[in-house]
């Protein structure tokens, strides 16, 4: 349990300064599209964590780094990632995602602060889905700066093909350089 405090913590602060550092970042050239609807009863479910950009909250996961959303009686989206770290111990976090916009839209915001903490916009850090299959099972995720990448699949592996395609999107289509971009391992 102290290792999803410590995970819950962590995120907490992510999203406090995702909301700083997005302020104080200079604007990127072109604003980053995102796809153009969410279908969120389609998009719930487990996602396996491909690929990312990698990032402090999640240097402690070294493999099995997924995420399962389900949507909540009130609307909003239960968030539960896990993964696994160095010594083989398993460590989860629990938050929530809202979308930003109507029904449909693409952009949603997560938290993983305490729900008392929900009134502060900076707990809260961007989650826009910008790439997604026809099928739903192959999504890219970023924020507005482009500081965050995650490549996301239903299964813990993806076609070479389908993964390259998705990696032409995201430079062609959304300006990434993908230098930096981490495969991550499954076992």
């Amino acid at each position: 349990m102290k290792k999803t405090h410590y995970i819950i913590g962590l995120l907490a602060f992510y999203c406090l300064q995702n909301s700083v550092m997005a302020q104080s970042e200079p604007k990127t050239v072109a604003p980053i599209k995102t796809i153009a609807s969410l279908d969120v009863v389609r998009y719930q479910g487990t996602w396996y964590e491909i690929a990312k950009f990698p990032n402090w909250f999640q240097r402690k996961c070294i493999a099995d780094t997924n995420a399962t959303y389900k949507i909540k009686e009130d609307g909003n989206v239960s968030v539960t990632n896990r993964c696994t770290f160095e010594n083989n111990e398993k460590g989860e976090a629990l938050g929530t995602a809202r979308q930003i916009g109507d029904s449909t839209s693409p952009k949603l915001e997560v938290r993983f602060a305490p729900a008392w903490l929900a009134f502060l916009p900076q707990v809260w850090g961007d989650y826009w889905v910008i790439d997604i299959d026809p099928e739903y099972q192959l999504a890219a995720v970023s924020d507005p700066g482009r500081k965050y990448l995650w490549i996301l699949s239903r299964t813990k592996t993806v076609e070479p093909k389908k993964y390259q395609a998705l990696l032409g999107r995201l430079v062609n289509d959304n300006g990434f350089s993908l230098e930096q971009l981490s495969l991550t391992p499954q076992n």
